[in-house]
Protein backbone atom coordinates (compact mmCIF):
# COMPACT_ATOMS: atom_id res chain seq x y z
CA UNK A 1 0.00 0.00 0.00
CA UNK A 2 1.95 3.31 -1.21
CA UNK A 3 1.48 6.73 0.26
CA UNK A 4 0.71 7.72 -3.44
CA UNK A 5 -2.43 5.87 -3.70
CA UNK A 6 -3.53 6.90 -0.32
CA UNK A 7 -2.44 10.95 -1.13
CA UNK A 8 -4.31 10.28 -4.35
CA UNK A 9 -7.65 9.13 -2.49
CA UNK A 10 -7.39 12.30 -0.15
CA UNK A 11 -6.49 15.09 -2.44
CA UNK A 12 -9.54 16.91 -1.46
CA UNK A 13 -7.57 19.94 0.99
CA UNK A 14 -10.39 19.59 3.18
CA UNK A 15 -9.99 15.65 3.97
CA UNK A 16 -6.87 16.74 5.91
CA UNK A 17 -9.01 19.56 7.92
CA UNK A 18 -11.95 16.73 8.41
CA UNK A 19 -9.29 14.56 9.81
CA UNK A 20 -7.77 17.48 12.21
CA UNK A 21 -11.59 18.15 13.40
CA UNK A 22 -12.46 14.73 13.56
CA UNK A 23 -9.43 13.82 15.79
CA UNK A 24 -9.36 16.88 17.66
CA UNK A 25 -13.25 15.48 18.75
CA UNK A 26 -11.85 12.12 19.66
CA UNK A 27 -9.05 13.07 21.71
CA UNK A 28 -11.02 15.21 23.59
CA UNK A 29 -13.73 12.27 24.23
CA UNK A 30 -11.47 9.07 24.03
CA UNK A 31 -9.50 11.43 27.39
CA UNK A 32 -12.81 12.12 29.01
CA UNK A 33 -14.68 9.09 28.41
CA UNK A 34 -14.15 6.27 25.70
CA UNK A 35 -15.38 5.78 22.46
CA UNK A 36 -13.32 8.21 20.03
CA UNK A 37 -12.39 5.39 17.70
CA UNK A 38 -16.24 4.81 17.10
CA UNK A 39 -15.77 7.89 15.26
CA UNK A 40 -12.71 7.90 13.80
CA UNK A 41 -12.53 4.67 12.53
CA UNK A 42 -15.57 4.78 10.10
CA UNK A 43 -14.16 8.63 8.50
CA UNK A 44 -10.77 6.91 7.92
CA UNK A 45 -12.41 3.81 6.30
CA UNK A 46 -15.12 6.06 4.31
CA UNK A 47 -11.65 8.23 2.98
CA UNK A 48 -10.85 5.32 1.49
CA UNK A 49 -8.09 3.19 3.86
CA UNK A 50 -8.91 -0.18 3.93
CA UNK A 51 -10.61 -1.42 7.31
CA UNK A 52 -7.33 -3.11 8.48
CA UNK A 53 -4.96 -0.04 7.32
CA UNK A 54 -7.93 2.10 8.93
CA UNK A 55 -7.23 0.14 12.45
CA UNK A 56 -3.26 0.43 12.05
CA UNK A 57 -3.78 4.22 10.95
CA UNK A 58 -5.48 4.82 13.83
CA UNK A 59 -2.96 3.73 16.31
CA UNK A 60 -0.93 6.66 15.26
CA UNK A 61 -3.07 9.27 16.27
CA UNK A 62 -4.19 7.03 19.77
CA UNK A 63 -0.12 6.83 20.51
CA UNK A 64 0.11 10.35 20.42
CA UNK A 65 -3.60 11.39 21.76
CA UNK A 66 -2.77 9.18 24.87
CA UNK A 67 1.02 10.19 25.31
CA UNK A 68 -0.47 14.17 25.26
CA UNK A 69 -2.85 13.00 27.90
CA UNK A 70 -0.69 11.70 30.27
CA UNK A 71 1.53 14.61 30.12
CA UNK A 72 -1.57 17.47 30.80
CA UNK A 73 -2.59 15.16 33.64
CA UNK A 74 0.70 14.72 34.81
CA UNK A 75 0.97 18.42 34.60
CA UNK A 76 -1.86 18.68 37.54
CA UNK A 77 -0.07 16.39 39.48
CA UNK A 78 -1.95 13.15 39.25
CA UNK A 79 -0.11 10.14 38.69
CA UNK A 80 -1.17 6.44 39.37
CA UNK A 81 2.43 4.79 38.75
CA UNK A 82 3.41 1.95 39.95
CA UNK A 83 -0.01 0.74 39.61
CA UNK A 84 -0.80 1.58 36.02
CA UNK A 85 2.63 0.35 34.44
CA UNK A 86 1.59 -3.21 36.18
CA UNK A 87 -1.65 -2.76 34.19
CA UNK A 88 0.25 -1.06 31.22
CA UNK A 89 2.92 -4.71 30.97
CA UNK A 90 -0.10 -7.18 31.28
CA UNK A 91 -2.31 -4.81 28.34
CA UNK A 92 1.48 -4.76 26.53
CA UNK A 93 1.59 -8.22 26.04
CA UNK A 94 -2.32 -9.05 25.32
CA UNK A 95 -2.36 -6.23 22.81
CA UNK A 96 0.23 -8.23 20.46
CA UNK A 97 -2.16 -11.29 20.20
CA UNK A 98 -4.84 -8.78 19.56
CA UNK A 99 -3.17 -7.01 17.09
CA UNK A 100 -1.88 -9.67 14.98
CA UNK A 101 -5.74 -11.67 14.97
CA UNK A 102 -6.70 -8.02 13.45
CA UNK A 103 -4.21 -7.80 10.56
CA UNK A 104 -5.18 -11.89 8.99
CA UNK A 105 -9.13 -10.53 9.72
CA UNK A 106 -10.71 -10.01 6.19
CA UNK A 107 -12.05 -6.57 5.43
CA UNK A 108 -15.93 -7.65 5.22
CA UNK A 109 -15.35 -9.31 8.30
CA UNK A 110 -13.75 -6.44 10.37
CA UNK A 111 -16.87 -3.71 9.24
CA UNK A 112 -19.02 -6.65 10.59
CA UNK A 113 -17.12 -6.62 13.93
CA UNK A 114 -16.89 -2.94 13.72
CA UNK A 115 -20.79 -2.41 13.40
CA UNK A 116 -21.39 -4.63 15.95
CA UNK A 117 -19.07 -3.19 18.58
CA UNK A 118 -20.38 -0.04 17.87
CA UNK A 119 -23.56 -0.68 18.81
CA UNK A 120 -22.67 -2.47 21.58
CA UNK A 121 -20.64 0.78 22.98
CA UNK A 122 -24.17 2.46 22.32
CA UNK A 123 -25.55 0.52 24.80
CA UNK A 124 -22.64 1.34 27.61
CA UNK A 125 -22.90 5.19 26.69
CA UNK A 126 -26.31 5.12 27.42
CA UNK A 127 -26.95 2.50 30.15
CA UNK A 128 -24.12 2.20 31.17
CA UNK A 129 -23.54 2.87 35.68
CA UNK A 130 -23.23 6.27 36.99
CA UNK A 131 -19.76 6.98 38.40
CA UNK A 132 -19.45 9.52 41.51
CA UNK A 133 -16.45 10.84 42.74
CA UNK A 134 -16.45 8.59 46.17
CA UNK A 135 -14.05 9.04 49.02
CA UNK A 136 -13.23 4.60 49.49
CA UNK A 137 -9.97 3.39 49.80
CA UNK A 138 -8.49 2.33 46.36
CA UNK A 139 -7.64 -1.13 46.07
CA UNK A 140 -4.67 -1.32 43.66
CA UNK A 141 -2.68 -3.82 45.87
CA UNK A 142 -2.22 -7.38 46.97
CA UNK A 143 -5.33 -9.66 45.32
CA UNK A 144 -6.44 -6.61 43.67
CA UNK A 145 -3.22 -5.95 41.68
CA UNK A 146 -3.17 -9.54 40.63
CA UNK A 147 -6.73 -9.82 39.60
CA UNK A 148 -6.84 -6.29 37.60
CA UNK A 149 -3.38 -7.44 36.01
CA UNK A 150 -5.43 -10.57 34.56
CA UNK A 151 -7.93 -8.67 33.73
CA UNK A 152 -6.02 -5.76 32.03
CA UNK A 153 -4.18 -8.71 29.22
CA UNK A 154 -7.51 -9.52 28.33
CA UNK A 155 -8.69 -5.83 27.89
CA UNK A 156 -5.05 -5.42 25.99
CA UNK A 157 -6.61 -8.12 23.63
CA UNK A 158 -9.36 -6.03 22.64
CA UNK A 159 -7.33 -3.37 22.36
CA UNK A 160 -4.76 -4.36 20.38
CA UNK A 161 -7.83 -6.31 17.71
CA UNK A 162 -9.85 -2.83 17.54
CA UNK A 163 -9.38 -0.60 20.43
CA UNK A 164 -12.96 1.19 19.90
CA UNK A 165 -14.79 1.77 23.01
CA UNK A 166 -12.38 0.23 25.17
CA UNK A 167 -12.05 3.92 27.37
CA UNK A 168 -15.59 2.80 28.66
CA UNK A 169 -14.13 -0.79 29.78
CA UNK A 170 -11.14 0.55 31.26
CA UNK A 171 -13.12 3.06 33.25
CA UNK A 172 -15.65 1.01 34.47
CA UNK A 173 -13.37 -1.50 35.58
CA UNK A 174 -10.61 0.59 37.61
CA UNK A 175 -13.71 3.13 39.10
CA UNK A 176 -16.25 0.31 39.88
CA UNK A 177 -13.17 -2.62 40.98
CA UNK A 178 -10.32 -0.15 41.76
CA UNK A 179 -12.21 2.51 43.28
CA UNK A 180 -10.27 5.08 42.11
CA UNK A 181 -11.85 8.12 41.67
CA UNK A 182 -12.53 9.82 38.31
CA UNK A 183 -9.75 11.58 37.78
CA UNK A 184 -7.53 9.09 38.30
CA UNK A 185 -9.37 6.63 36.35
CA UNK A 186 -8.87 8.85 33.70
CA UNK A 187 -4.91 9.28 34.07
CA UNK A 188 -4.57 5.88 34.26
CA UNK A 189 -6.54 4.70 31.40
CA UNK A 190 -4.77 6.97 29.14
CA UNK A 191 -1.06 5.61 30.59
CA UNK A 192 -2.29 2.12 29.64
CA UNK A 193 -3.30 2.73 26.57
CA UNK A 194 -0.19 4.51 25.41
CA UNK A 195 1.70 1.53 26.02
CA UNK A 196 -0.19 -0.85 24.82
CA UNK A 197 -1.22 0.97 21.88
CA UNK A 198 2.75 1.14 20.78
CA UNK A 199 2.66 -2.97 21.07
CA UNK A 200 -0.14 -2.90 18.49
CA UNK A 201 1.19 0.21 16.35
CA UNK A 202 4.56 -1.65 16.01
CA UNK A 203 2.45 -5.11 15.32
CA UNK A 204 -0.11 -3.12 11.98
CA UNK A 205 3.73 -1.13 11.14
CA UNK A 206 5.56 -4.83 10.92
CA UNK A 207 2.76 -5.72 8.24
CA UNK A 208 2.46 -3.26 6.52
CA UNK A 209 -1.01 -1.34 7.72
CA UNK A 210 0.10 2.09 8.60
CA UNK A 211 -0.36 4.97 6.58
CA UNK A 212 1.88 7.47 7.93
CA UNK A 213 0.81 10.76 6.53
CA UNK A 214 -3.17 10.76 7.33
CA UNK A 215 -2.27 8.85 10.64
CA UNK A 216 -0.12 11.73 11.37
CA UNK A 217 -2.30 14.13 10.26
CA UNK A 218 -5.51 12.66 12.18
CA UNK A 219 -2.59 12.53 15.10
CA UNK A 220 -2.53 16.52 15.28
CA UNK A 221 -6.11 17.03 15.80
CA UNK A 222 -6.68 13.56 18.73
CA UNK A 223 -2.81 14.90 20.80
CA UNK A 224 -4.74 18.80 20.70
CA UNK A 225 -8.17 17.54 22.16
CA UNK A 226 -6.35 15.22 24.67
CA UNK A 227 -4.36 17.80 25.77
CA UNK A 228 -7.36 20.31 26.02
CA UNK A 229 -9.25 17.05 27.64
CA UNK A 230 -6.73 16.41 30.66
CA UNK A 231 -5.93 19.63 31.74
CA UNK A 232 -9.67 21.58 31.61
CA UNK A 233 -10.82 17.98 33.05
CA UNK A 234 -13.07 15.03 33.18
CA UNK A 235 -16.79 15.33 32.44
CA UNK A 236 -17.17 19.16 31.46
CA UNK A 237 -19.14 19.66 28.06
CA UNK A 238 -19.42 16.45 26.48
CA UNK A 239 -22.99 15.59 26.91
CA UNK A 240 -24.01 17.27 23.24
CA UNK A 241 -21.06 15.22 21.95
CA UNK A 242 -22.14 11.84 23.46
CA UNK A 243 -25.52 12.18 22.00
CA UNK A 244 -23.91 13.03 18.51
CA UNK A 245 -21.84 10.40 18.57
CA UNK A 246 -24.74 8.04 19.42
CA UNK A 247 -26.97 9.31 16.33
CA UNK A 248 -23.12 8.76 13.96
CA UNK A 249 -22.47 5.39 15.14
CA UNK A 250 -25.98 3.92 14.76
CA UNK A 251 -25.70 5.44 11.15
CA UNK A 252 -22.02 4.24 10.29
CA UNK A 253 -22.91 0.58 11.94
CA UNK A 254 -25.87 0.41 9.51
CA UNK A 255 -23.55 1.58 6.76
CA UNK A 256 -20.78 -1.25 7.71
CA UNK A 257 -22.73 -3.89 8.17
CA UNK A 258 -25.64 -3.75 5.44
CA UNK A 259 -23.76 -1.51 2.38
CA UNK A 260 -19.95 -2.84 2.26
CA UNK A 261 -19.42 -2.70 -1.22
Amino acid sequence: MGLWMYFCRMEEWYHYLLLVVVGFTVGFVNTIAGGGSLLSLPVLIFLGLPPAVANGTNRVAIVFQTAMATAGFKSKGISTFPFNMYLAAAAFVGSIVGAYIAVDIKGETFNKILAIVMMAVVLIIVFKPKMKEALVEERTKGKYLVLSTIAFFFIGIYGGFINAGIGFIMMIFLHSFNKLSLVKTNMTKVSIACVYTLAALAVFAYNDKVEWLVGGVLALGNGSGAWVASRYSVKKGDGFIKKFMVVMIVIMAIKLWFFNS
